[in-house]
């Protein structure tokens, strides 16, 4: 869906990425646009460095490009989004620093900008993070809808940076306002966090997996991913083997020390799951030349009937909307990248009707294994 934003200094034509004319949910809500509000009637000195953080999908990058934010975020679609937007307003694109989360951040910060995210752990680990490029002239604000603002959240900000209160709820976003303490200090951050997998999951059982934060289930094995590693097949000789939203790569882990001779490729839109997919793979004492890493679309790049078999968990939300699309594009892309004959495994939950669409694409879906909430479905490229 393209969208006309109307901010303070301009009107923006806006799209999500990948754009998809057919797309209901905008690339910006209000809780964008209360904060571009309250920066420009706050006459907010943006003359300094401007560090935005967490921006969705780049309209307050978008917005605020004549001051030359550096934008951080953990999302390559997010990234990519900014990119496009950019250019679609005109703006120089190297007058915005595009930074991820793994990226070391500035050293200085004048005003920093916070989209709460949805994960709690990632804005901690963010803060901790940025916090020492702080001044006490810094301005922070952050924003979110008042849905995604908890007290915990608050607590946060005030632990790590200083003295906060929220604002009043405007069209139901609100914002965060937290004053930079002279000798706040939040303490080292907790993450990434390594724990062992239990027994009872195939070949990674008593394993060790690697989380930075932010990674879905970081701090425990979920019980869908517990119910996949039981139901993994076991590719033969050199199969390139491809873990499709990767998170934190156990999946692929599993395979790879079941089938050592298989090339592995693990692939997530999140710079902080493609990290951890890689301190997980090397934390089992895999050797680096059979597996690469990346971050990016799905199978966007992935050369056609490339691969012999993929193997996906596909999220259905994104952000706070319940979507199919990612998934569709995610199935889509591994009919494309698989050889005639190939393989794709797809765990997901039994309501989300998984087996409809593989039927569509592939023309044909089979059942592997089920239990009380999750299927594992099998479909064969023809």
């Amino acid at each position: 869906m393209t969208d006309r934003m109307r901010t303070p200094w301009s009107e923006l034509t806006l799209t999500r990425f990948p754009a998809d004319p057919r797309e209901r949910l905008r690339a910006w809500d209000a809780s964008d646009d209360y904060l571009l509000g309250h920066l420009a009637e706050s006459g907010t000195e943006l003359s300094g460095t401007v560090v935005v953080v967490g921006d969705r999908w780049g309209a307050l990058t978008t917005a605020l490009a004549a001051h030359r934010p550096t934008q951080i975020t953990d999302s390559f679609l997010a990234q990519e989004a900014t990119r496009a937007n950019l250019r679609r307003a005109g703006a120089d694109e190297g007058s915005v620093r595009l930074l991820t989360t793994q990226d070391p951040p500035p050293e200085r910060i004048d005003v920093l900008l916070v989209r709460v995210p949805k994960s709690l752990a990632l804005l901690e680990d963010q803060l901790l993070r940025l916090a020492p490029a702080l001044h006490e002239g810094t301005v922070v604000v952050g924003t979110g809808m008042v849905k995604e603002i908890h007290t915990s959240t608050l607590k946060l900000f005030e632990r790590i940076i200083g003295p906060t209160r929220t604002s009043l709820a405007e069209k139901k976003a609100r914002l965060i306002h937290a004053t930079v303490g002279p000798s706040v200090d939040g303490g080292a951050s907790p993450w990434p966090y390594r724990y062992e997998l239990p027994d009872g999951v195939g070949p990674a059982s008593g394993r060790p997996v690697v989380n930075h934060a932010g990674v879905f289930c970081a701090e425990r094995l979920d019980i869908g991913t517990r119910f996949f590693l039981r139901h993994l097949p076991e590719p033969s000789g050199t199969a390139r083997v491809v873990d499709l939203g990767c998170g934190n790569g156990v999946v692929g882990t599993a395979v790879a020390l079941a089938a050592p001779e298989a090339e592995l490729l693990f692939v997530d839109e999140s710079f902080q799951a493609v990290a951890s997919a890689q301190a997980t793979y090397r934390a089992n004492g895999l050797p680096d030349g059979r597996a690469e890493f990346r971050v990016g679309d799905g199978l966007a790049g992935v050369a056609d009937e490339s691969v012999d078999l993929v193997l996906n968990n596909p999220p259905f939300h994104t952000h706070q909307a319940t979507s199919d699309a990612t998934a569709w594009r995610m199935f889509t892309g591994a009919r494309r990248a698989l050889r005639p004959g190939g393989e794709l495994y797809v765990i997901g939950n039994r309501h989300l009707g998984y087996h409809i669409k593989l039927r569509k694409l592939f023309g044909n879906s089979r059942l592997v294994a089920s239990d009380a909430k999750f299927v594992v479905l099998k479909a064969v490229k023809q």
